[in-house]
């Protein structure tokens, strides 16, 4: 017989879930205008709808959401128009090399289309079927997203990938979007002349968010719903803990003290995750200790916690070498450690 599953192990598992699930994490952004989300999908989708090219940048420090905002905006496509819209998707860390990219550009549109690819074409022939794949796709009024990732990686060297693609969205025949998305909020200036007069400039900043952007996403992600599947009375009770551990001093002081270290939306989840994993199983609620612990293990030192253990004599002799190194000492024996260790015992 299989044990049954006890309320506290379905609510944890359940919590976790929602954790690793970015389009439940960045939900909440869709009910608001004002979010780069909503930015995003009205530039994308009246360039579908309209038949228009554009091309705009997500720039923001890593972890911040820009690709899971990408992600949600496709989604939402894909279900309004699905079959008006075509993605392609280059990776500046694996295609940044011109001719990979265009081989990964004709390999994707020849897979997308159900053709057939040619591992043998030249880097010119790749380009040309771009052109043509942008020309016929416009005429049947489908329009190919181009997705960039590390897009700054794109922007080193002789730029002819980013050249070629923005030159072919300039014909009133393609229908084209090319969304850029990178770390570096100067990735727009990298571009040379000749590309930078053939991109929109449009630009969506993800900046970090500030404490009530925290706490309301915090609640959005950890508050169990009344339809969640679980006892009534343990969502009453779970969620009215909840709230007043919100409002309690230590846990404001904890965010913040996250906040100063990293303020990124990945951040938050990484402590958010150990939270629930600290969660108490007896009870099946999270009181404020898990969320301290949580933070806690994050704030760790990894040189600290190896030199917890050590001996006395293990630390003198790196003392010793510390002290080698401090005049530019940069390598020593077993003999020139000893000769320290005398003259610190005298």
């Amino acid at each position: 017989m299989v044990a049954a599953v006890s309320v506290p192990s379905q609510a944890q598992a359940m919590l976790r879930g929602r954790l690793c699930d970015p389009a439940f994490v960045h939900s909440a952004l869709r009910s608001s205008p004002d979010t780069n989300y909503s930015k995003l999908k009205y530039l994308v989708s009246s360039s579908v709808s309209e038949a228009c090219n554009n091309s705009v940048l997500l720039l923001g420090p890593r972890g911040c959401g820009k690709a899971a905002v990408v992600d949600m905006v496709l989604d939402d496509l894909n279900k309004e128009h699905p079959d008006a819209i075509s993605v392609i998707r280059l990776n500046g860390m694996l295609h940044s090399d011109d001719n990979c990219a265009m081989k990964e550009i004709a390999r994707q549109l020849c897979l997308e289309h159900q053709l057939s690819f040619s591992k043998m074409a030249s880097s010119d022939d790749n380009t040309e079927f771009m052109i043509d794949m942008l020309r016929e796709c416009g005429l049947a009024h489908k329009t190919i997203l181009f997705v960039l990732e590390e897009f700054d990686l794109f922007a080193q060297g002789k730029q002819r990938l980013l050249y070629s693609l923005l030159d072919a969205m300039q014909s009133l025949t393609s229908q084209a979007v090319v969304i850029g998305v990178s770390c570096r909020l100067d990735a727009d200036q990298l571009l040379e002349k000749r590309v930078r007069s053939r991109f929109s400039h449009r630009k969506l900043l993800f900046i970090s968010p500030s404490l009530d952007d925290i706490q309301r996403l915090v609640e959005h992600l950890l508050i169990l719903a009344k339809d969640s599947g679980l006892p009534e009375k343990y969502i009453t009770d779970y969620n009215s803990r909840l709230t007043s551990i919100f409002s309690d001093k230590k846990f404001k002081g904890c965010l913040n003290s996250l906040m100063d270290a990293d303020a990124t939306t990945s951040n938050i989840l990484r402590f958010l995750f150990r939270a629930v994993s600290y969660m108490d199983m007896e009870s099946g609620f999270l009181p404020i200790e898990s969320f301290l612990k949580a933070l806690s293990s994050m704030q760790r030192q990894p040189k600290m916690d190896s030199l917890q253990d050590l001996s006395i004599l293990e630390l003198y002799i790196l003392v010793c070498m510390h002290r080698l190194e401090d005049k530019e000492q940069s390598s020593y024996n077993f003999t020139s450690i000893m000769k320290g260790l005398r003259a610190s015992f005298g």
